[in-house]
């Protein structure tokens, strides 16, 4: 069974751009969903809206892979599926370690959607001896004394971090240095990392500010359109506005 480390998604070397490479899991789940209810086909336009993107959009990303379509008859589900997983590289074993078994660790690992994604948890690690050895989601927790011998007998070239953000760099330059190439980084913190190893942040603190920026525009256009605040007030003039036009980044203190 191939462990993940000798064998690397075929995307950069075709040459597809990274936005294509961002969506294909989007097309991915929208064609999982048509697969499990028997759909054999599906035009461009209606897996477009299932995923969320323009009908144009997704036949250019489509063109990388080489997949056109039948006039008439759009899109074979089946063989979508399996081109977009071996491009993604999920037609092979990924196995993962997970760092940092506090409440989102233990909730990702007791997540069920890994296995039939191509990802196979390999190890659990923390550095509370007192977690040493407790099973989460059937699997002993590993003290992280042992992260290096744990990355080379699995095999592991992904690792997810999941420790509070003071612990996230030092655990990052140990995947690294044991030879994890691409890291998913959960803590709420910024990575260094040296060329040739990819980071995913997942911040979710961030997503419900950038949300929050939404609901308060909008907010603001509602009042204005009923008329209970003047629209100056509704859209900051030109000296609130950022040198593009765009509204300045609000942070908390």
């Amino acid at each position: 069974m191939a462990t993940g480390r000798t064998h690397r998604p075929a995307t950069r070397s075709r040459g597809i751009p990274e936005a294509t490479v961002a969506r294909l899991p989007l097309y991915l789940r929208a064609l999982t969903a048509l697969s499990e209810r028997s759909v054999p086909t599906v035009s461009s336009e209606e897996l477009a809206a299932a995923a969320g993107v323009n009908s144009a959009k997704l036949r250019k990303d489509f063109s990388y892979l080489g997949s056109y379509g039948t006039r008439g008859v759009g899109y074979d589900v089946e063989y979508l599926v399996y081109q977009i997983s071996r491009e993604l590289g999920l037609t092979q074993d990924w196995p993962v370690v997970i760092v940092g078994i506090g409440n989102l660790g233990a909730a990702l690992a007791n997540y069920g959607g890994f296995a039939s994604r191509g990802f196979r948890v390999a190890a659990l690690i923390d550095a509370d001896p007192a977690l040493t050895g407790k099973p989460v989601a059937g699997i002993p927790v590993q003290h992280t004394d042992d992260l290096e011998k744990i990355i080379k007998d699995n095999g592991v070239s992904i690792g997810v971090i999941a420790t509070p953000a003071g612990a996230a760099q030092q655990v990052c330059d140990r995947l690294v240095a044991a030879g994890v190439t691409s890291i998913l980084n959960f803590a709420p913190t910024v990575l260094n990392v040296p060329d040739g190893v990819d980071v995913r942040k997942v911040d979710l603190s961030i997503e419900l500010q950038i949300l929050a920026f939404h609901e308060q525009r909008k907010a603001g256009e509602e009042a204005a359109a009923e008329g209970a605040v003047p629209a100056a007030a509704a859209r900051p003039d030109s000296a609130d506005q950022g040198p593009d036009g765009d509204m300045p980044a609000v942070m908390p203190a």
